[in-house]
């Protein structure tokens, strides 16, 4: 009786904050701010771990970037995206009839975003947003939420937990608690990098020769307009300038399901007149003013993505968005989406636009079915860094090129090092752009547990997976939608460990959690899948003349064999756990047809024989192909055996899935 009495008083006191009322409060054992993608897998995971879990979206959507617009994923190799992460894009994939699919419009992405929530019949506050957080000797404990439409005419609200897990883009909880946290780019001396820092390059980048004057040659008419009057500083010096924001376009080229680029109310072409400038300069294939990704999205819909030197990047008009307040960054969110509009009709309209360009452009326009309650306009911003956590570890160049391995990975990183301009000056009489870097081409790697917690001496019942402790470069490489949602199921699971041990999330047994992860990915009892790869030296032989290569491979590398006295083989030996069903896959390197066979023989010994299936390596490359379904016994008497007597041409040998089937 008692317990349902002081329920019933802690929704009757009213509590004041600066002057506001608190008149509802909730209690739960986990919870999370922020429901982006990252966000909803947390929440789920933190409810499959039997935990009492509250998801809070300060806006209308949940699924950030994976549901606003980013449709071609970017992730650099498949082999880094685990757990809940992986199942969100088999299950996309189940959508259109594959194994798995990366690249999707939003309105998929937001279907398997829902069915998350549904799954685990999570408590979901939309328009709630933070304004504190009250933390007593190092703990976080409760937070106070306002009303995001109307903070002054709604009463607050308090959320009391055991654990934290700050899921935003923006870091905004993490910063209510007065953690230590990083903003801007750092010198590349502070973390002995060499891509940090003031980085001029050739990526998104003028053309030489752009006047910067609003009247050409005419110094005393000042900088057109998005020129910043900072000098370019010394290579590798560290500032505080954030790479630039854009919104990631949903356009289609069927006329069926399109709607025109309109000119909105807000439209100046000032704004783009050093477009027109550099479109005198240039080629004018549409590709080199608007990333498309061509052919990689269903349905003749594309995401779109900034390219060129003034593109959908709106490069400095977002250095006050991670510190701002909240009218702050709604005053930027509204500049973007006006200059993203006034970019496309600009291009489509103005005279300024050579016809050859405009025709091009004017191929597209917006998804009719796409973000349907937003005016067909993206819901996300997309907030490629703003605040990152100063925590127990930072992640650094060091980590993502393999020069420096934690032994506490809970996830794993595997896009090139990657940042937006930063800024766009004038060097030496000519407009430039400033910070774009591209580096890319190394081998997955792991990202610490303590990256994700704050230092131990200020918060110890917060985790932080999305705005994770790392350097402006290496957070470039970091940053991907599958690896947040990777990271927000560890954490989530972390804080349910911590919740059951009663300790600081920093003294949690990774060991165990490591264990958790991998034998129980999807956190509902399924047995984990069996992944083979060529370079497991225990579980592979060959015979014949091998080498190994690197590119479009699984995880690592891969072998290849020009088969030529066709007698070549390569056998994987999986150790099976568990007799049962298994599918069995294999994965099919990306090579150019003339080093691929028409047909390739695989031999898949199993519990009842030995069965043969002739793979089509030119239609299945970059992708899992299935051998079929067969059952095996325990122990290590089965193998998949890549046949060069049966192939009439050469071999490759990446690595193979066993997935077991209910």
């Amino acid at each position: 009786m008692k317990k349902y009495i002081l329920l019933i008083l802690s929704f009757l006191v009213v509590i004041k904050i600066n002057g506001q009322e608190i008149q509802n409060s909730r209690e739960v054992d986990i919870c999370v701010y922020g429901g982006t993608a990252s966000g909803v897998i947390a929440a789920y995971s933190a409810k499959k771990m039997g935990k009492s879990v509250v998801l809070i979206e300060p806006g209308k959507y949940l699924g950030g970037m994976t549901t606003g617009g980013l449709g071609s994923t970017d992730i650099g190799n498949k082999y880094a995206v685990t757990g809940l992460s992986r199942l969100f894009y088999r299950r996309i994939g189940t959508h259109y009839n594959k194994f798995e699919q990366w690249t999707f419009p939003p309105s998929v992405a937001t279907q398997e975003i829902t069915r998350f929530v549904n799954d685990a019949n999570l408590d979901v506050l939309y328009l709630k947003r933070i304004v504190n957080a009250k933390v007593e000797e190092r703990r976080i404990q409760s937070i106070t939420l306002e009303d995001s439409k109307d903070p002054k005419g709604k009463p607050l609200m308090q959320i009391r937990a055991k654990q934290f897990i700050d899921c935003t883009y923006e870091g905004d909880l993490m910063a209510k608690a007065n953690v230590s946290y990083f903003v801007g780019r750092e010198s590349n001396e502070e973390f002995d990098e060499t891509l940090n820092g003031v980085q001029m390059s050739y990526w998104h980048q003028f053309p030489d020769g752009v006047d910067p004057y609003v009247n050409e040659g005419d110094p005393g008419s000042g900088y057109c307009w998005g020129i910043s009057n900072n000098m370019l500083k010394e290579t590798g010096s560290g500032d505080k300038l954030i790479q630039a924001y854009n919104f990631r376009l949903c356009l289609t080229n069927n006329k069926e399901n399109q709607r025109p680029f309109e000119k909105p109310d807000n439209y100046d072409p000032a704004k783009y007149e050093l477009l027109a400038r550099a479109v005198k300069k240039m080629d004018l294939h549409i590709d080199n003013y608007l990333l498309i990704n061509w052919g990689t999205m269903p349905e003749n819909k594309y995401d779109v993505n900034n390219r060129g030197p003034l593109s959908t990047d709106m490069i400095g008009m977002n250095y006050e968005y991670p510190e701002g307040d909240y009218t702050v960054r709604e005053k930027i969110w509204k500049e973007h989406v006006d200059y993203t509009k006034g970019l496309l009709y600009f291009l489509t309209h103005d005279p300024k636009i050579p016809e050859k360009l405009k025709q091009q452009v004017q191929e597209f326009g917006w998804a009719k079915d796409e973000f349907v309650d937003n005016d067909n306009f993206p819901t996300q911003l997309y907030v490629r860094e703003a605040r990152r956590l100063n925590g127990e570890y930072v992640m650094t160049q060091s980590n993502c090129q393999g020069e420096e391995t934690v032994g506490d990975g809970i996830g794993m990183a595997a896009y090139g090092m990657d940042s937006h301009n930063c800024q766009r000056i004038v060097v030496n009489g000519m407009v430039k752009n400033e910070g774009d870097v591209q580096y890319h081409g190394f081998s997955p790697y792991p990202i610490s547990y303590k990256s994700i917690t704050p230092k131990k001496t200020e918060c110890v019942n917060l985790l932080v997976p999305v705005c994770v402790s790392s350097t402006h470069i290496a957070f470039g490489s970091i940053r991907m939608e599958p690896v947040f949602m990777v990271l927000g199921q560890s954490a989530a699971v972390a804080a349910a460990m911590a919740i059951d041990q009663q300790s600081a999330v920093q003294d949690v047994n990774v060991t165990k959690l490591r264990k958790i992860l991998k034998d129980n990915p999807y956190l509902d009892g399924t047995l984990p899948e069996l992944l083979i790869d060529e370079n497991d030296i225990d579980k592979i032989s060959k015979s014949g003349s091998w080498r190994k290569s690197y590119g479009a491979h699984y995880k690592n590398s891969y072998l290849y064999s020009e088969n030529l006295k066709s007698a070549d083989s390569f056998t994987f030996k999986p150790i099976i756990k568990e007799k049962g069903s298994y599918e069995v896959m294999m994965y099919c390197t990306s090579l150019g047809d003339d080093l691929l066979a028409d047909e390739m023989g695989v031999d898949i010994v199993h519990a009842n024989g030995n069965s043969t299936v002739f793979v089509k390596p030119k239609t299945t490359k970059g992708a899992w192909a299935s051998l079929g379904t067969y059952s095996f016994e325990k122990g290590s008497g089965s193998s998949v055996v890549i046949n060069g007597k049966k192939t009439n041409g050469p071999l490759f040998a990446d690595a193979i899935l066993l997935i077991p089937k209910k």
